[in-house]
């Protein structure tokens, strides 16, 4: 089967390149100048609706602003800041950082964006539950003539959101940290028996729904966050007179692209370069993607905008904060020079280095969070492209399907399973940025009467 491989690498390297660069990276400078740059002027009152302020338990929805950030940060706080990163860097040196803090700082707006929409055009499924995401924006915000952009999102969700990345590079560091050098041979069976762990786990959970899920990651994200700052910590403690040498070369390798490794794209490494950073960051935080809407579009407010100013802090923690400490990680440890390009392997080779013995444990348990909670919250996001296509009550079908590709990432290959996420995720990015762009007017509309209320009940704005 390794033509179906290499066919699922070839469409992903294809489609990310310069289309999926422009209406990312474009349509996000858009939102960002088209919004007055409303998600760097208000980000003390998003905190303050983030901490509850304006929570009404009688609002429309099924949970509180926190736990919906919590249920989207669970699916973009996970693989893609620790073996993404690393990744990143193998093939594209420091400099593949910059790229990624640049469009994590336009991703910002797309999620002010797409989620305002997610909650200003919530739909109701075929059983009468409240909905949202890109295919009820899409339908409810466009109209029912743009239902086939609202099913081809549903169809490519159903792969994107699959945690077949997950399971496989968790499966990886449980191989490198636990078995091997207990003398296990990391083969067909032992990665198996890891899988049927991993689903027995993931099943506990989801088969609970959205509030189980909200209520899981909201307790798992804090505490992996805070864990994974503190090693990294360490980490750069050890190693500071190295910091601001690195810090200074992701500028420097940022435009002369002098360790990139990858196919030169837009007429050059540069290109390359910068295609690889919009393409880690977008897989690591989501903007403009359309899976995060879906879980802001849960959140109990009547109040769109105040979602949106809550996600739009979902790429700020999630690039800005967790993948710049992994980067540092990796670089001040010289790790990134073995030529290493398998990402969890690398990431616990810093670890190690750092901190000896301990460092491989404590980024395990970083990763058993982190993976695990990604799960949690992309099975959500497949049941609701499921059911958008077939039913609320075909959503179960689907869970099973989810838990089954599970063992099936254990024992593939990682070029493979990451090519079919990161093309799955550029096929949903097409509807969700189309629509978002098409409607944009609407939240601009929604944001400035919303701002003058406040304004009018308060006095001033935070």
């Amino acid at each position: 089967m390794e033509w179906v491989e290499q066919a699922i690498i070839n469409f992903a390297n294809w489609i990310w390149d310069i289309p999926l660069l422009v209406l990312l990276l474009g349509g996000g400078l858009f939102f960002l100048i088209y919004s007055g740059f409303i998600p760097f002027r208000h980000i003390g009152h998003a905190i303050n609706v983030l901490r509850g302020r304006y929570d009404n338990p009688d609002d429309p929805g099924q949970i509180n602003h926190f736990q919906a950030l919590s249920t989207a940060l669970a699916a973009t706080v996970g693989m893609g800041n620790i073996s993404g990163v690393a990744i990143a860097i193998a093939l594209g040196g420091p400099g593949a950082i910059f790229w990624m803090w640049v469009t994590a700082v336009v991703g910002m707006a797309t999620k002010f964006f797409t989620a305002t929409l997610a909650v200003m055009y919530r739909g109701r499924d075929r059983a009468g539950e409240l909905q949202g995401g890109p295919m009820y924006f899409i339908t409810e915000g466009l109209g029912k003539k743009w239902m086939p952009l609202a099913v081809f999102f549903s169809l490519a969700g159903l792969f994107g959101s699959l945690p077949m990345f997950q399971a496989n590079q968790l499966t990886a560091i449980l191989h490198d940290v636990l078995l091997t050098p207990a003398g296990v041979h990391a083969g067909f069976m032992s990665h198996f028996i890891t899988g049927l762990v991993l689903t027995g786990l993931v099943g506990i959970v989801i088969f609970g729904g959205i509030q189980r899920i909200g209520k899981v990651a909201s307790r798992l994200v804090p505490f992996m966050v805070v864990l994974y700052f503190l090693a990294v910590v360490i980490i750069l403690i050890v190693h500071h007179q190295r910091v601001p040498e690195y810090l200074s070369l992701i500028f420097i390798n940022a435009f002369n692209a002098g360790n990139y490794h990858g196919s030169a794209m837009l007429g050059g490494a540069l290109g390359g370069l910068i295609i690889l950073g919009a393409r880690r960051a977008a897989f690591s935080n989501e903007a403009g993607i359309g899976t995060a809407p879906m879980a802001h579009g849960a959140a109990k407010t009547t109040e769109p905008v105040r979602e949106g100013l809550v996600a739009m802090l979902g790429p700020a923690i999630d690039t800005l904060i967790v993948c710049t400490l992994t980067a540092l990680a990796i670089l001040v440890t010289d790790v990134w020079k073995t030529g290493d390009s398998n990402g969890i392997s690398l990431t616990v080779r810093a670890f190690n280095e750092a901190i000896p013995y301990a460092g491989q444990y404590i980024l395990m348990l970083a990763v058993l969070i982190f993976a695990l909670s990604t799960m949690f919250s992309y099975s959500y996001y497949g049941s609701k492209c499921f059911s958008f296509l077939a039913g609320p009550a075909a959503g179960k079908g689907y869970t099973f399907f989810y838990v089954f590709t599970i063992l099936v990432a254990s024992i593939a290959s990682l070029t493979a399973v990451e090519s079919l996420i990161s093309g799955s995720f550029a096929l949903m990015a097409i509807p969700t940025m189309t629509s978002a762009l098409l409607l944009a007017p609407k939240v601009k509309r929604a944001s400035k009467d919303y701002f003058s209320m406040m304004k009018e009940k308060n006095g001033r704005m935070e």
